[in-house]
């Protein structure tokens, strides 16, 4: 009986033990997982800003702050300085407005307030249609790009609406969305100060 007695908690104390090993290499790869996704999130993120955004030397993503539009809706601006001024800012904005639901982009202006180049972060567009905003926006062809926009002329619209902006064909909801976006991010940035790259209620 004392050698059964012994045997079971042998058999107990090795699954335990098992179990303690197994659930500590479980937490440390689900950990190194959850560290290389993060790693590669920033890497997007920084090279999205470095597409976008005007030529810089500082660190725009460490320096970044939030810009509140309306009640719980708020951007997050990325300022591009180069030795200290202000020379820019790359915008991550969305809007739910898209055929598909939410289109989040990153775009960047210059201190002239002109469009310098954007990156599509998100969509769920229909593929050949709403999806070609990817690169609709900048090609050079009629009225559809919006690279070198100068902002301070108005929010953009589709020619449909009355603006100067060629929609995708097919995909007017889309491209209304689009702009949708590119309008939201320069609200954002209208209100960063040209000295420190923060906003005023970032300073209050």
């Amino acid at each position: 009986m004392e050698k059964v007695k012994s045997t079971f908690i042998t058999i107990v104390a090795s699954l335990t033990g098992f179990c303690l090993v197994a659930g500590t290499a479980l937490a440390l790869a689900n950990r190194l997982t959850a560290d290389k996704i993060e790693a590669a999130k920033a890497a997007a993120l920084q090279e999205a800003i470095k597409k976008v955004a005007p030529e810089f030397d500082n660190d725009p993503s460490a320096e970044q702050y939030k810009v509140g539009l309306a009640e719980g809706d708020s951007l997050t601006v990325y300022p591009a300085k180069k030795g200290g001024k202000l020379v820019g800012a790359a915008v991550e904005t969305n809007t739910k407005k898209g055929f598909g639901g939410e289109v989040r982009i990153m775009i960047g202006f210059d201190a002239d307030h002109k469009i310098v180049n954007y990156s599509v972060l998100e969509h769920n567009e229909t593929p050949g249609l709403g999806s070609k905003m990817e690169e609709w926006f900048r090609t050079d062809k009629g009225k559809q790009s919006v690279l070198g926009r100068d902002m301070k002329g108005g929010a953009l619209k589709v020619s449909k609406d009355g603006g100067d902006v060629d929609a995708i064909t097919a995909a007017t909801i889309s491209s209304r969305a689009f702009l949708d976006a590119v309008n939201r991010a320069y609200s954002a940035y209208t209100q960063t100060d040209a000295n420190s790259g923060a906003t005023a209620q970032n300073n209050n």
